[in-house]
Order: C-alpha cells, then structure tokens, then sequence
C-alpha cells in the first residue's frame, strides 16, 4: 500500500507541475528507479501503475527481470560498458545513456547480429560536473549525427541528469539546455531520428524538470525510500 500512495503523490505533484507549465499531465511519464528494490517491490509499482522500470545496472537488472512477471517497459538509464552491452540488448527496451560513438557502434554491431532495432536516447552532461556521464553539449549535436547513421538504432530523445547543487536556477539551466539542444536536432531534420523525449528530473528537481519540457522523469527514492547503500 505505501507504493502505491507514493505513486499517487508523486502524480499529484506531476500534475501540477504540467498544471503551471501549461502542458497535459498524459505528456510524462514516470519512470521508476528500481536500483537495489527488489522484484516484489517492483511488481508492486508496476500494480500501481508504472510503466516503465528504470536500471542503473545491468547485472542487477538481468536478475530482477527474470523475477518480475508483470509487463512493463524497461529502461537502462545507467553508465553502459561496451562488454555490456551483448546483455544489456537481451534486458533493456530502450537504453537512455548513449554518451559516446564508441557506445554506439557497439550498439550498432550486436543489434545487427540480433537482427533487432534499438530505440535509444543520447545522455547530455549539461551539469559540466565531472562525476557524470554524458556527451559535452557542444558536441552532442555531433554524436547525434554520428547515431543517426546508424542503421539498427532508432534515436528517440535525450537525456540527462541536473546540477547536484540547492541553486534551482542552476538545476533549471540544465534542462533548459537539454530542450534546447533538442531544437537544434529537430532543425536538422536528421532521418531515423524522432526528438519526441526528454528523460529529466529525479526526486529531488522533477518539477523543475517537468517545467522545462521533461516527458520522462526518473523517480526512486520519493517511490520506494532511501536506498539500501
């Protein structure tokens, strides 16, 4: 029962956010951060409701699917090892943090073996702290173009993490930036790639996030606690 009241508190906050910003509430989707909860605890969320799985981590991920019996999509929104990626294709649905061409071709190559099209997302550090991934923004045009070339990947959006910082001009300058490289990309009008998301905001800005254009958030602790370390 307290998952499921955390769901309905975080929609509640979610529409009002979409509420001030003038946008309809159906425009985001939450994303549940499952990191360290368990499979019981994930079946739960998905009974409230919840869509989509959020896994920072492979490995983890590949033990906890296999558990879950509800259907769900499921999303890897954490840093990807190229010697993971084999895996993380039989796992994820989308994968949100293409930060490199390097990552991308290897995407590129175990697709085509699976004879699979991979939708994914490119991560943007537009924090500039050195203990995040993520494609500079001054580059991010130049991997998109890079990815669009990519016959097996299906580029939907864009991802990113906020400043760690209590300054919400900061946190909001962000993801005002991820929305406007976001233009940029519709500008160019690149084949086989669909700007439609924006995956931004976690427990502690997803408001702010929502404020500026955010279609994905990424919730966790606010939906299940503090995490086991």
């Amino acid at each position: 029962m307290e998952i499921q009241k955390n769901v309905q508190a975080i929609r509640e906050r979610m529409a009002a956010a979409c509420h001030r910003s003038g946008r309809s509430a159906d425009e985001v989707t939450l994303v549940a951060v499952t990191k360290t909860v368990g499979a019981e605890q994930v079946e739960a969320v998905i009974a409230a409701g919840v869509t989509v799985i959020g896994e920072n981590r492979v490995q983890e991920a590949t033990a906890k699917k296999q558990a879950v019996s509800s259907e769900a999509s499921w999303h890897l929104i954490g840093h990807l090892q190229t010697n993971k990626v084999k895996k993380a294709l039989k796992i994820f649905d989308l994968i949100e943090s293409v930060d490199s061409e390097h990552l991308a071709e290897k995407i590129q190559q175990e697709s085509e073996k699976l004879q699979r099209t991979v939708d994914v997302f490119i991560q943007v550090n537009t924090s500039g702290e050195q203990s995040k991934f993520g494609v500079a923004p001054e580059h991010a045009l130049g991997l998109v173009r890079s990815v669009s070339r990519l016959p097996n990947l299906r580029l939907r959006g864009l991802m990113t993490i906020g400043a760690l910082s209590d300054d919400e001009d900061r946190i909001r300058s962000c993801f005002r930036m991820l929305r406007q490289i976001r233009e940029q990309v519709v500008a160019l009008n690149l084949p086989g790639v669909s700007m439609e998301h924006l995956s931004m905001g976690m427990t502690n800005d997803f408001e702010i996030a929502i404020e500026e254009g955010a279609t994905l958030i990424r919730i966790g602790r606010a939906l299940f606690g503090e995490r086991m370390p």
